[in-house]
């Protein structure tokens, strides 16, 4: 049984949220349930946000956007939006922290290159979380 787990959350569930989720199966295996979601759930995954997990071997195999489930939101131990546009009115209880992550196309950086570095980013986030729920799992 997972010793912890996520939902990762942006509008789409397209690009961001299901990077930071695939990174998160890749780093820390089945120790953590990890879950994505969108608040505005587009039609499919962001091409070259796939592009990028898979040269670094992490596939999001059997992923599609998908909408929040009330009852999964109550349920994990952990609630993590990506950017700022996302909003997840969450129930008491329930930690929501946001990664405001970067965004080079601000910078004028935009196609795979920005994909890869939104990937670095959100990978190195995903690194902490992964030793900060994995030592708390392990300090129970």
């Amino acid at each position: 049984m997972p010793a912890a787990s996520v939902l990762f959350v942006c509008v789409k569930n397209g690009g961001k949220s299901q990077m930071a989720a695939a990174l998160t199966r890749q780093a820390a295996g089945d120790r953590v349930a990890v879950h994505s979601a969108g608040t505005v759930p587009g039609s499919s995954l962001n091409a070259l946000s796939m592009q990028v997990l898979e040269e670094i071997g992490a596939p999001v195999d059997g992923e599609y956007p998908k909408p929040i489930d009330p009852q999964l939101l109550g349920e994990v131990d952990l609630v993590i939006t990506l950017g700022g546009e996302a909003r997840v009115d969450a129930p008491t209880g329930v930690v929501v922290e946001n990664w405001d992550t970067d965004e080079p196309s601000e910078r004028g950086i935009d196609g795979i290159e920005r994909m890869r570095l939104v990937r670095d980013d959100i990978a190195a986030r995903v690194g902490e979380l992964t030793a900060r729920l994995l030592a708390a799992t392990d300090a129970r």
